[in-house]
């Protein structure tokens, strides 16, 4: 088999990339980037020691697609992933990438009949509609009730009957964009494809920032003994998000690929789950325990912008189409990360701190 994975020196690119090497060593596996994320010029000699080849290019870029191989299945894990950018500027950048460029892949994959497996987000759900669920203010977090104003919410988490009318941020309407565009393709141009609504993704060698990989970024500063803050929501730290490892999502993928037939033409939300879930204040205190670390933590009452309180993935349609569930909890993770932060803080210290 043959593989292209676009954004495939980025963290979740690149993790995917190098675990279907590792169990599938005589799949051709591409690696597709334009290094624009610091950071993801660590990725390089990673790949390269996997036996992966690594092509410089842009998904932005319509001809740097003529000169790709064929191959059988294209992972599109390219993106502008920050929820904040193009909203104090230009959105040129972000809309080029994760819309045009979908569009890109896509007309890559049908000229080579590939299959077409699609990393979109949990952003795509409307800010004002997630703000308004019913919750309940437990000590150390913000709990979704089961009686919700709207269909596809409960106590479980958001699920893919969610509603999506009203804004959700540039990055978000970019990716249902895409959304919208590869269901087109899949019915009209027999394009086999599937869409995975992911959550938190998190992992070692994710480049956390205040924007985009708040996990490694919180487990970071303590391990860097940093400031933090809790932002809005009364500056309490209890909003609430679960979290994925990047190995359970690499499952997933590796289920997908094989059974691309069983989830063809399908939207599926795939998250942590309210297994693997945690406020920012809980996240705190698993970090202080496992870094053995106590950082200062500033008090923000006012809200950011774009932030919601609240979010969890309800996995119930992915794991009963794919029998699949995350099986790495939040102290795992943040174990995970801390050991990986000891073994390379040289290279990770420039980047991080």
């Amino acid at each position: 088999m043959k593989l292209l994975i676009t954004g495939g020196a980025g963290f979740v690119g690149s993790s995917l990339a190098i675990s279907l090497k590792q169990n599938y060593p005589h799949y051709q596996i591409y690696a597709l980037d334009n290094l624009k994320r610091r950071g993801s010029e660590l990725s390089l000699a990673r790949l390269k020691a996997a036996g992966i080849e690594f092509l410089h290019g842009d998904i932005r870029n319509k001809e740097d697609f003529d000169a790709l191989p064929a191959v059988d299945t294209v992972i599109e894990a390219s993106a502008e992933p920050s929820v904040l950018a193009g909203l104090d500027g230009t959105p040129d950048y972000l809309i080029n990438t994760n819309l045009f460029g979908t569009v890109n892949c896509l007309n890559y994959a049908l000229k080579h009949k590939a299959s077409f497996i699609f990393l979109s987000t949990s952003r795509v759900y409307p800010i004002k509609t997630l703000e308004t669920l019913h919750f309940d203010e437990a000590e150390t977090r913000f709990v979704l009730s089961d009686n919700q104003p709207v269909p596809g919410a409960s106590s479980k988490g958001i699920a893919e009957d969610f509603p999506l009318d009203g804004p959700r941020s540039l990055y978000g309407t970019t990716k249902l964009a895409s959304e919208l565009l590869i269901q087109e393709y899949n019915e009209f141009y027999g394009l086999k494809t599937v869409i995975n609504r992911c959550g938190v993704i998190t992992g070692p060698w994710q480049m956390g920032k205040v924007d985009q990989g708040v996990m490694v970024l919180w487990i970071a500063k303590h391990f860097f003994e940093q400031k933090l803050a809790y932002i809005g929501y009364g500056g309490t730290g209890k909003q609430t998000r679960d979290m994925l490892h990047i190995a359970d999502l690499y499952r997933l993928i590796d289920w997908e690929l094989h059974h691309l037939d069983a989830v063809n033409g399908k939207v599926l939300n795939a998250g942590g789950g309210m297994d693997s879930s945690a406020s920012l204040q809980e996240l705190t205190q698993i970090c202080q325990e496992v870094t053995g670390k106590t950082i200062p933590i500033e008090q923000v009452a006012e809200n950011r912008t774009a932030d919601i309180r609240l979010y969890v993935t309800d996995n119930t349609n992915v794991t009963n189409l794919t029998g699949w569930k995350p099986e790495l909890g939040i102290r795992e993770i943040v174990t995970d990360i801390h050991y990986w932060l000891k073994d390379n803080r040289a290279a990770l210290e420039p980047i991080l701190k």
